[in-house]
């Protein structure tokens, strides 16, 4: 069992910049990927920034350029680094964990960007 917690989020202006974190805990050691993802009210969940064993990463088209994701193995945490951020990124963003067997959701953080 590995288990996420979220932290970073909430209100920002429009233009501002925001840092999410996430610690996991637990059998951390079988994480293989991990991932941003985010919930808009009446939108299905998508994917953000993905990071992969090895250091690559992916990222939706609606953020490049704008967040980076990064994780840092040896204290368990992945993180997002969000600037530029818009009203379109207001959302319930989520970590995700891709273990050998199954996969790991955190509680969430939400996002808002508004004057």
């Amino acid at each position: 069992q590995v288990q996420l917690v979220e932290s970073g989020g909430g209100l920002v202006q429009p233009g501002g910049s925001l840092r999410l974190s996430c610690a996991a805990s637990g059998n951390t050691i079988t994480i293989i990927n991990m991932a941003w993802y985010r919930q808009s009210p009446g939108s299905q969940r998508e994917q953000v920034a993905r990071i992969i064993s090895g250091g690559q990463t992916n990222y939706a088209e609606s953020v490049k350029g704008r967040f980076t994701i990064s994780r840092d193995i040896a204290n368990d945490a992945l993180y997002l680094q969000m600037n530029n951020l818009k009203p379109e990124d207001t959302a319930v963003y989520y970590c995700y964990a891709r273990a050998r067997i199954e996969g790991y959701w955190g509680q969430g953080t939400q996002v808002t960007v508004s004057s």
